[in-house]
């Protein structure tokens, strides 16, 4: 029976210039086992997960992603991965709920108004859905940051400081999606707290504990 999804670095390394972010990392990551990449701030934890993503192309190495046992497509990446980041824009003049319709459309998801409520809701963000996210606290741009990762119901999950700016309500959130069973999950963290939620861990500059 084929893996649901899987994830494998093959020597991955990172360089700019001569500061070397990451060299010869390989690890493979399947649903289940959530992966925890950390290390000192500027150690290259975000950009790892970038590359992991497709985002960002690595010095040398390769980055491969499976979904029911076939090789998933560059151009089909973006289907596949759910990406938060601090950094992760949203639209501040629209409702939570005009985000997600506006994300929708622009992956082409069938049956999209099922998918953002129920992703409102999974998030906690169902009472507020029509409010202006420029109204929002950072906490709970958070969620809503969660919630775009989560609407296409993508097989790998790559989280940067998901915790970041969170309530205790929010951090269970985050252990909740962290411990899926069914994705592919990989968390880039300084929280020790969030680190534990994984049974393996990346520190760069080290290499991948079992």
């Amino acid at each position: 029976m084929p893996v649901p999804a899987l994830l494998v670095a093959d020597r991955l390394s990172m360089r700019f210039g001569r500061r070397r972010l990451f060299d010869d990392l390989s690890v493979e990551v399947a649903p289940g086992a959530p992966l925890a990449v950390v290390g000192a701030n500027g150690s290259g934890k975000s950009t790892l997960l970038r590359v992991f993503a497709g985002l960002t192309a690595p010095t040398g190495g390769a980055v491969r992603l499976d979904v029911d046992g076939a090789v998933v497509r560059p151009e089909d990446v973006p289907r596949t991965v759910g990406f938060v980041a601090p950094a992760l824009q949203l639209y501040e003049p629209l409702t939570a709920r005009e985000n997600l319709g506006f994300l929708a459309s622009a992956r082409r998801l069938a049956d999209a108004e099922r998918r953002i409520e129920a992703v409102l809701d999974r998030v906690g963000l169902g009472p507020r859905a029509d409010d202006a996210v420029g109204a929002f606290s950072t906490g709970m741009r958070q969620r809503l940051r969660l919630a775009t990762a989560l609407l296409h119901d993508p097989p790998v999950l790559l989280l940067d400081e998901p915790g970041a700016t969170l309530d205790a309500a929010g951090r269970a959130l985050t252990e909740s999606v962290v411990g899926d069973p069914g994705r592919v999950v990989v968390v880039a963290t300084n929280d020790p707290a969030e680190a534990a939620l994984c049974p393996r861990r990346v520190a760069l500059g080290g290499a991948a504990r079992p």
